[in-house]
């Protein structure tokens, strides 16, 4: 499956400068990894690659407080959080902590998905992996998250009259954040496919967000032919109900196989093709990055997700300048022996097919009949 509309892909500060600090499980390259990757695979021609630009203070107080906001840039410029701070903002803590850049960085993102929005409503396929901060909340941080772009992407598409916008998220992680922001607005619809009893704890079934939002909560080993049974059985029938002007997808790299913090076991090849099947389903499409603790996995999984949205093949091999900057990645969550070796020579991985287990039929039953599918 081909789309027939141009890609473009939009870079942001994540891959030029390191962010996160040390001893965090986002301090490792990703997209960073990603755009030396096509460029050794000659996969960005002129034109396709767009530079981030940051979101304005009035851009960001559309959804964020005011007083976040303001906590966020003095604790960055401290250095240091206070006690109240930290409680109050969830700022400072080891899972948002501060570093240098931090307020132009997130403010980039965001920057980055509404420019996302605007080009997608021109009819450009967008990818912006830099986004998919999708646990941010209004006036805290949350699970890494300091903003949340998808929101803002959403509710700029839908500020230019669009009143059926769908949000999926593929994230291992259920996209909490933006489930409770848009659940009262009746142009956007959101499903989540996550791993059951992770972090944040929510987007259980009977989570209906006054019947707009889908959630499943997956069990632990989630694998190829179940992702695929689910799309085909509910999934896509849902978003077919839908008929979506647009769509916005996270498509988080953490429900793969070999990631330290989830216990999906995707390959990239079925995210790839869930993602192709959902942007043939609008004439807006905007694909965001999202979780992802491997740096290997991301990268390749990215990667490959760029090639396919503009078109490229996928190569069996990828040439020796590609596998050289796979080999120079690391991870203080990964051993040096777990590392697979086709993590270092090639993009696609190996197809996860197993039989599709009574849970994963249960779910998809469910989730039809509250749906009304």
């Amino acid at each position: 499956m081909r789309s027939s509309r141009s890609a473009v892909l939009i870079s942001g500060a994540s891959a030029k400068t390191p962010g996160f600090g040390s001893d965090h499980p986002l301090a490792i390259p990703r997209v960073a990894t990603v755009l030396a990757l096509c460029k050794e695979l000659g996969w960005l021609d002129a034109g396709q690659l767009r530079e981030s630009p940051e979101a304005s203070e009035a851009e960001l107080g559309q959804f964020h407080d005011a007083e976040y906001l303001s906590a966020l840039r003095e604790a960055e410029a401290a250095g240091v959080a206070t006690v109240a701070v930290r409680e109050r903002f969830r700022i400072g803590t080891r899972e948002n902590p501060l570093f240098p850049g931090l307020f132009s960085r997130a403010a980039a993102t965001v920057g980055g998905s509404l420019l996302a929005a605007e080009l997608a409503l021109e009819g450009y396929i967008v990818f912006h992996p830099s986004g998919g901060t999708h646990h941010g909340r209004p006036d805290r941080a949350s699970g890494f998250c300091y903003f949340n772009d998808p929101v803002f992407a959403l509710r700029r598409l839908a500020d230019h009259g669009l009143t059926r916008i769908l949000y999926v998220d593929l994230d291992a992680h259920h996209g909490d954040g933006v489930q409770d922001a848009v659940c009262d607005d009746p142009r956007i619809h959101t499903l989540s496919i996550h791993e059951a009893g992770r972090w944040p704890f929510t987007g259980g079934t009977d989570e209906r967000g006054r019947g707009r939002s889908v959630n499943f909560p997956v069990p632990k080993g989630f694998h190829d032919a179940e992702l695929r049974f689910l799309m085909q059985a509910a999934v896509l029938p849902y978003a077919r109900q839908v008929q979506p002007q647009a769509v916005v997808i996270t498509c988080g790299a953490d429900g793969l196989a070999g990631d330290p913090l989830c216990g999906m076991e995707l390959s990239n090849g079925v995210l790839w093709s869930a993602v192709e099947e959902l942007i043939e389903l609008a004439p807006a499409a905007v694909v965001l990055g999202g979780g992802g603790y491997n740096p290997w996995t991301v990268a390749r999984c990215w990667t490959g997700l760029w090639g396919t949205l503009s078109g490229r093949r996928i190569p069996e091999e990828l040439p020796p300048a590609a596998r050289r900057i796979l080999a120079g990645l690391s991870c203080d969550l990964i051993d040096d022996d777990e590392v697979d070796p086709l993590w270092l020579r090639t993009l696609a991985d190996p197809s996860q097919d197993r039989p599709i287990r009574r849970a994963v039929a249960d779910l998809a039953q469910q989730v039809r009949l509250q749906a009304a599918l």
